[in-house]
């Protein structure tokens, strides 16, 4: 006759013994905020003759956990976090659909039905790992349809997914669901390296001149290639936000689109940006003003100061829609002959003023990149490479020059020290000869003073006079042979320097 659960009750928390013999410890975590229902944390303890210790033990860890506030106060599943979640974010349309697509086609599938109190660190690594080798969410595991072929998910999407979570735990960390964010924990994918690929100068030549076959779209592209604005801020720029005698363009929203609904928002760092602009960008816009004014002077309309400076209506009414101006753009280079997209001309603007040596805070704010320059600085670090090699060029080209030469070893050869009454004695005699050398007195192919004569003439030793001699010969002035004296070769005005002797 199997045995009843009996309980041992303690001041906080209870250890059953089940009819197995086994321990279940459970602890009172609070009123689960979803269901509205009390909440324990149990954990079982197989039998043996240390179970009632362990499940003394676990009780004061789970006590624990629950004065510490890291245990789940709840057993609401993923999905019901994320449901939670999506009514309390405010993000823009554009993101909150990214989020939306992210959680239909991948979260939900693999993590909505689990319960937040299971959800681990472990969990969610695991599952970054089975997006990276098939987005189908194979696992894999030979799937129904025999055509099948496994397509990793980018590293770049799963870092977007990995976002979702973090935000959503987050929440559920400050509503008092979760002790902790375990999302915080995980390693997601690390970011991919960021490459541009910009046009040449060639390709930006060619470019420019099919574009200009059409003058609105021409003005287009050029302002998108001067000014390396995004192209929702071009479609969305207005008139009246062109300060043409300051010559400056102020960027203050953009057009988003979505299917085939367009809207206007915030910029993307909700900052103004003020962007100046050359002479010949100016002179273009004006004629292009000009030409605009002409068009609807001829049909009796008047434009208004808001009326956008690209759109399809002559009285500016209506903005350009984003996805088609880059669907113009990829047609027109596919003519070219030539993969590219619109954004390129963002890089192009970015990488030529970098490559000019312009500082990378000052592009940053061109381009309306936030955190003081680091995006700018990590996505064109190569240009900023090149830009540093033409820096040190021009420092260089600046510098005097080195007071030291190179013989053909590339060895350092330094001039001379100054020689003074206070100098060893043979520099002062290496002195004398050189300057004589200089002055004429010996010219080259002469014989210098043999040894005995420089011993009597300077009253020294003969080592003296040797070293002496030893030291015009280093520096390349006199030409030394073994059992013939010593002769001039060059003088000291010479490009060959001598060597710093050692003292």
């Amino acid at each position: 006759m199997a045995r009843a659960a009996t309980h041992r009750r303690r001041t906080r928390g209870e250890v059953e013994t089940l009819p197995s013999g086994s321990l279940r410890v459970r602890v009172y975590a609070g009123v689960d905020p979803v269901s509205k229902r009390k909440h324990y944390l149990t954990k079982t303890i197989p039998a043996g003759s240390t179970a009632a210790r362990d499940a003394e033990q676990e009780r004061t860890r789970l006590l624990a956990e629950v004065d510490q506030r890291r245990s789940p106060r709840t057993r609401a599943t993923v999905d019901q976090l994320l449901d939670r979640w999506l009514t309390v974010i405010e993000v823009e349309q554009n993101t909150r659909a990214g989020y939306e697509s992210y959680i239909a086609h991948h979260i939900r599938p693999v993590l909505g039905e689990l319960s937040l109190d299971r959800l681990n660190v472990e969990t969610l690594e695991s599952f970054y790992a089975m997006l990276r080798r098939c987005r189908a969410h194979c696992d894999g595991r030979r799937r129904r349809e025999p055509e099948h072929v496994c397509e990793p998910l980018a590293a770049s999407t799963v870092r977007q997914i990995h976002s979702v979570l973090s935000g959503a735990l987050g929440r559920a960390v400050r509503w008092g669901w979760l002790g902790v964010n375990i999302a915080e924990q995980a390693e997601p994918p690390p970011a991919p390296t960021a490459n541009p690929d910009p046009p040449t100068a060639e390709q930006a030549a060619r470019i420019v001149t099919e574009a200009w076959k059409d003058p609105d779209w021409g003005m287009f592209v050029w302002l998108a290639m001067v000014s390396g604005a995004r192209r929702g801020e071009l479609c969305a720029l207005t008139w009246q936000r062109v300060h043409f005698t300051t010559g400056v363009l102020v960027l203050r929203g953009s057009i988003a689109q979505r299917n085939g609904h367009t809207w206007e928002k915030d910029l993307k760092t909700h900052q103004q940006r003020r962007i100046a602009l050359d002479e010949q960008t100016l002179a273009l816009l004006r004629a292009y003003r000009r030409r605009i004014d002409e068009h609807a002077d001829a049909l009796g309309i008047e434009l208004s100061p808001t009326a956008r400076v690209f759109s399809r209506d002559l009285d500016g009414g209506r903005w350009l829609q984003p996805d088609s101006v880059t669907r113009r753009y990829t047609r027109m280079c596919s003519r070219l002959g030539w993969d590219m997209h619109l954004h390129q001309l963002r890089h192009y603007s970015a990488t030529e003023l970098i490559s000019a040596g312009v500082d990378v805070r000052t592009v940053a704010g061109r381009l309306g990149h936030g955190g003081g320059g680091a995006t700018t600085l990590r996505v064109y670090s190569a240009w900023r490479s090149e830009a540093d090699q033409r820096a040190a060029g021009s420092l260089a080209a600046g510098m005097p020059p080195a007071p030291v030469t190179l013989d053909q070893d590339a060895a350092i050869i330094l001039p001379p020290a100054p020689v003074t009454e206070t100098s060893p004695p043979y520099l002062r005699i290496a002195a004398d000869l050189r300057a004589a050398i200089t002055c004429g007195a010996l010219k080259p192919g002469d014989p210098l003073p043999t040894h005995a004569e420089l011993m009597e003439r300077y009253g020294v030793a003969a080592g003296t006079a040797h070293r002496a001699v030893a030291e015009l010969s280093r520096s390349g002035e006199i030409a030394v042979s073994r059992g013939q004296r010593a002769t001039v070769t060059s003088t000291c005005g010479s490009s060959i320097s001598a060597r710093r002797p050692t003292q």
